[in-house]
């Protein structure tokens, strides 16, 4: 029951890493692609985290664990850093909208 909601969280962070990297090839804008380049960003270090705590479900074992270790850390790391980064940019999305329009 665990790998399968592993799974669908796996599935959800890749279809919202794939949405928001549309969004950023389609806008126009460059504050705006920075902000849904930081989205996408969190969507595909969720996936790495999740996919990693996922294989260690499956696979319990020494190696899986170190390997596991080092994906979550760096999962972890994008989805915070990215975090940031588009709190900073979203302070300017509005109104790089509005003067654009």
């Amino acid at each position: 029951m665990l790998n399968f909601i592993f799974v669908f969280v796996i599935i959800v962070s890749f279809v919202f890493y794939f949405y928001f990297k549309t969004k950023q090839f389609r806008s126009p804008l460059p504050i705006a692609k920075k902000w849904y380049k930081s989205k996408a960003n969190i969507g595909f270090g969720s996936f790495i985290l999740f996919f990693a705590l996922n294989q260690a479900y499956l696979f319990p074992g020494l190696y899986t664990f170190i390997i596991v270790t080092i994906l979550v850390i760096l999962g972890i790391y994008v989805i915070v850093e990215n975090i940031k980064k588009a709190r900073h940019y979203g302070q300017f999305v509005e109104e790089e909208f509005r003067i654009n329009q």
